[in-house]
């Protein structure tokens, strides 16, 4: 319940919220801007929270909080016109809503190992719900206009609400005793280079977030065509968590991390080629690589080789430090390439994803 009504939301707002602030008035320059201001507060959020969390061995009642603001703050977009007020009002829901999904994992991975389960077959029904949102939205929007795709989240967020009240607390075996700990934690080299590969190659899809569905539309694709593009990446993603269990036990988080680099760099030398759906299609199917195999690589070293009490705050510095960061420094960028080379921009994305695969590389030809 929780993925699911989690990502029916992401479903909805990646791919359509660029559309919603078009139809503000909003350049492409500002949209960067507005995308961009809901990461730089989650740098504070992402790292405080889910550390204090840990410390007060207490994970769901934060979660309950942060969503009951997010749906307020969200709320208060449909009074807004201009474009201070929406960056303002961006910056509040992304400090509110980014925590709240490393606390999830850390629930959820705490509750899969416990117990013997396959996290993938957990983690896919938000996959699922993320593709039946963002074809539906797709064709709603097609019909109804851009305005039905606040409420829309706003809906998935309410839902949301209820499913983290009824999530089980997910206690810590023990709890972080200080920042000592958090400290030992990213002390590590390892750790630190492991997230800055895996950031790397998330940020690239920073221009696919921010302004794929812009660069299709304007390229004469649907908003129908488009959701089943979005849709269709996340298609493979689900069918890569379902087989998870046996792909992980088979492969060490290092090297998937390196080969799932390599193949978000084909996937962004693609899309940068031709707005043809000959070319789409494939490059769209490589999100199985460019984000589900990054994903499962990320969640389970980071459960693995890092203490279980800290399993929040190391949670938390990644979707900080290897996420957020990046994207609020690279996302106003990509708006400003996307305004200036159209598609072209995508080869720069594809440049940070080659980055990122050093980087890993490197991490992977060490001695564990």
């Amino acid at each position: 319940m929780f993925y699911a009504a989690l990502f029916a939301g992401v479903g909805i707002h990646l791919p359509f919220w660029p559309v919603w602030l078009e139809s503000r008035g909003l350049g492409a320059t500002e949209i960067g801007y507005v995308l961009a201001a809901a990461f730089w507060p989650r740098i504070v959020t992402t790292l405080l929270i889910p550390s204090v969390a840990d410390r007060l061995g207490e994970r769901r009642r934060p979660m309950i909080l942060l969503t009951a603001v997010t749906l307020a703050g969200l709320a208060l977009f449909a009074l807004a016109q201009e474009f201070w007020p929406l960056l303002l009002l961006s910056a509040l829901t992304g400090a509110s809503w980014a925590p709240i999904l490393p606390l999830g994992e850390a629930v959820a991975l705490d509750k899969a190992q416990r117990r013997d389960l396959d996290y993938g077959r957990i983690r896919l029904w938000g996959s699922i719900a993320f593709i039946l949102a963002a074809i539906g939205i797709g064709e709603w929007v097609e019909h109804a206009g851009p305005s039905i795709i606040l409420w829309s989240i706003a809906a998935t967020l309410a839902c949301l609400l209820v499913a983290c009240i009824l999530l089980p607390a997910g206690r810590p075996r023990a709890r972080a005793t200080g920042a000592a700990d958090f400290r030992r934690l990213v002390r590590r080299p390892e750790f630190l280079a492991f997230v800055a590969a895996a950031g790397l190659i998330q940020v690239s899809h920073a221009l696919y977030y921010g302004f794929a569905t812009l660069y299709w539309r304007a390229a004469g694709q649907g908003e129908l065509v488009i959701g089943l593009l979005w849709a269709e990446g996340v298609v493979a993603e689900v069918a890569l968590f379902a087989g998870a269990g046996k792909l992980m036990r088979q492969c060490d988080p290092v090297r998937l991390l390196t080969l799932a680099g390599a193949l978000t760099m084909v996937r962004w030398a693609l899309t940068a080629l031709s707005t043809d759906l000959a070319v789409l299609v494939p490059a769209q199917a490589l999100h199985a690589a460019s984000f589900g195999a990054v994903h499962l690589a990320a969640m389970h070293y980071l459960r693995d080789r890092t203490p279980s009490e800290l399993h929040a705050s190391a949670q938390g510095f990644y979707a900080a430090i290897g996420t957020a960061l990046p994207f609020g420094l690279l996302t106003p960028v990509a708006g400003w390439l996307y305004g200036g080379t159209g598609g072209g921009a995508f080869w720069a994305m594809a440049a940070i994803a080659a980055a990122g695969t050093a980087v890993a590389g490197g991490l992977s030809s060490r001695p564990r």
